[in-house]
């Protein structure tokens, strides 16, 4: 049983090709046998050319009226331009019920036609009647699972081949595939590093295992699969700007200054976002004018970059020149005005003009856009806290503690914020837990509540 279908992509199909078009273009004359007329077909299915391909399938059968074989080949324009029942219908009538190809094709329309059980029951007999090249068997029908994102199918198919050749790479970068597709994220890493075992210079591989650390967050081990891909191809651009990021990650934002600098030499594609990128180290790295500088020239290329809008505005909020801020803040707003973020950089700025009142108009829309801001509650907490209104300062103080009950100084502000509205008992307990967290909760509640002393609270 023949494997590996229909015909590679090599100079000699090529060169068929180009005598069946002079012969079109009456420049050339000529008899095309059967296979020479199926190497035709191919290429052009290959490219995606469904009309020429229709046009030499028809010369094909004028020539071969009964070759089962050209028939095939209609069952596959029908699948390519997306008419799956005329496929299953022409499939169905052919004589040759055996031939390997024949019956792939079959499943793949019967996939398409979700006709699954079928699909499996001549999946299951294929591989069961398979004894010299199961792997490739094995592959072939994952191939066209895999195109229906039937992940789990495709998975116990290649486990079988895999069982069968442990050394078949091609299976194995699909078995990679289909784990990660599954989220089993070790066992992908571990059928990746299979592979450089068996092939130490497979670029795709180290790309592969440096994109499944990411994914896990093992950046340092990431970091490491990149340079490898690197060192086998330094013009590999993806790889680059992959390492780039995780060495932002990292911290190293020198180092993925530098890197990101190299991806923007490589590709001229999407330079925007590679301005955003270069920004953000900067900004990381406290150097706020040459971030903005950056940000700056990504938002002349794409004037409604959100992103580079609210970076320019983080730069200036950090040099505390809020003013300066406010336009691009306002600008973001209007291009996403759902965006929980700015509108906490809009409170940010108007807080530091001493516009407190629509700073805290602003942090509200914020909550009421997204909720689980702990940072944002306590913020609001203590606006309440400073107006006196002492109740609602409770309410986002405990609702801040919800998310997150690391805050600093959290239980205090709550121990403050009860003693103001006279609740000794919950006042105590909160300060009592507050001493237990910090030591000087006990000074700082003092200076928040001189009467405090006169009450005696801290001896309760």
């Amino acid at each position: 049983m023949g494997r590996k279908l229909s015909f590679s992509v090599d100079d000699e199909s090529n060169d068929i090709v180009k005598r069946y078009e002079q012969f079109l273009s009456g420049t050339a004359t000529g008899y095309f046998d059967v296979e020479e007329l199926e190497s035709i077909v191919e290429y052009y299915l290959r490219h995606g050319r469904t009309k020429d391909c229709a046009k030499a399938l028809k010369l094909g059968l004028q020539l071969h009226p009964n070759n089962n074989t050209l028939k095939t080949k209609r069952a596959k324009i029908y699948l390519a331009t997306g008419d799956d029942k005329k496929a299953f219908r022409l499939l169905d009538s052919l004589t040759e019920t055996t031939d390997y190809e024949v019956i792939l094709l079959k499943i793949e329309v019967l996939t398409k036609l979700g006709r699954m059980k079928e699909a499996r029951e001549l999946s299951d007999n294929l591989v069961a009647n398979e004894t010299d090249d199961l792997d490739n068997v094995c592959l072939d029908i994952a191939y066209i699972y895999l195109s229906q994102t039937e992940y789990s199918l495709a998975l116990s198919l290649l486990e079988k081949g895999d069982l069968f050749n442990p050394n078949n790479v091609e299976l194995l970068y699909e078995l990679a595939f289909c784990y990660e597709q599954n989220e089993n994220f070790e066992n992908a890493i571990a059928v990746n590093i299979r592979i450089i075992d068996i092939d130490p210079f497979a670029g795709e591989a180290w790309f592969n295992l440096g994109q499944l650390y990411f994914a896990t967050q093992d950046f340092t081990k990431a970091l490491d699969a990149y340079e490898y891909a690197l060192a086998i191809d330094e013009k590999d651009s993806l790889t680059c700007i992959q390492k780039a990021h995780v060495q932002f990650q990292l911290d190293m934002f020198e180092e993925a200054l530098e890197t990101y600098q190299e991806y923007r030499k490589m590709s001229s594609y999407g330079q925007w976002q590679t301005d955003i990128f270069i920004a953000e180290c900067y900004e990381k790295m406290e150097k706020y004018e040459e971030s903005i500088s950056y940000y700056k020239q990504s938002l002349e290329a794409h004037p409604d970059n959100y992103d580079a809008l609210t970076g320019i505005a983080i730069c200036l909020l950090e040099q505390e020149k809020y003013a300066e801020s406010m336009p691009y803040i306002n600008r973001a707003l209007e291009i996403n005005p759902e965006a929980a973020d700015a509108w906490v950089y809009l409170a940010e700025a108007n807080i530091g003009i001493d516009d407190v009142d629509n700073g805290l108009l602003a942090y509200l829309k914020s909550i009421a856009i997204d909720d689980d801001q702990p940072d944002t509650l306590m913020a609001i907490a203590n606006i309440y806290l400073e107006k006196t209104e002492f109740e609602l300062a409770i309410k986002f103080y405990l609702a801040a503690k919800g998310l997150d009950d690391n805050m600093e100084f959290i239980n205090l502000f709550i121990a403050v914020s009860y003693y103001k509205v006279g609740n000794m008992p919950k006042a105590i307990a909160y300060l009592r837990v507050a001493i237990l967290e910090n030591d000087t909760a006990a000074a700082l509640f003092l200076e928040l509540c001189p009467e405090a002393t006169n009450a005696n609270l801290l001896e309760e």
